[in-house]
């Protein structure tokens, strides 16, 4: 059975952490449409699963501790947010993890690399490599978990 949901919230986890790493510690607005695109509402003027999905992830990642946010921006994101003290840590602490990144130009010895989460996600994401992404954030919030 196929997780798309699975791989959805790991790279909207991962797409969050990396836009908020990027402006810490100021306060920011995320939408939606940043994180997963734009879309267009349906018929009935409702969002999609997957906008709903991304916007809950948003939610769930503050619910467990690793991001604060101010208020909602209508049913479009959520404004004033930045990462927590945990989700700071969290992010910059070096894990074990290794990657072979694709067409990677680096001789094999250097083209696995390690290091903070943060670190790699920005190495990961241009990749769009789903299982890779997925990997890491569930090693992330496993972490995490283990620590609170």
């Amino acid at each position: 059975m196929l997780d798309i949901q699975i791989d959805d919230f790991c790279k909207d986890s991962a797409l969050i952490f990396d836009a908020l790493y990027r402006v810490f510690p100021r306060n920011t607005d995320i939408l939606v449409d940043q994180i997963c695109g734009a879309e267009e509402l349906d018929d009935f003027g409702l969002h999609s699963r997957r906008h709903e999905a991304c916007l809950e992830t948003m939610f769930w990642l503050a619910a467990e501790g690793l991001i604060r946010y101010e208020d909602t921006i209508q049913h479009d994101g959520i404004s004033q947010a930045t990462l927590s003290n945990q989700g700071f840590s969290l992010l910059s602490s070096p894990n074990n993890l290794h990657f072979d990144l694709p067409d990677n130009k680096a001789p094999p010895e250097q083209a696995k690399f390690t290091g903070s989460y943060i670190r790699q996600i920005n190495e990961l994401l241009p990749t769009h490599s789903s299982e890779n992404i997925r990997t890491l954030i569930l090693h992330l919030l496993r972490h995490y978990a283990q620590y609170q």
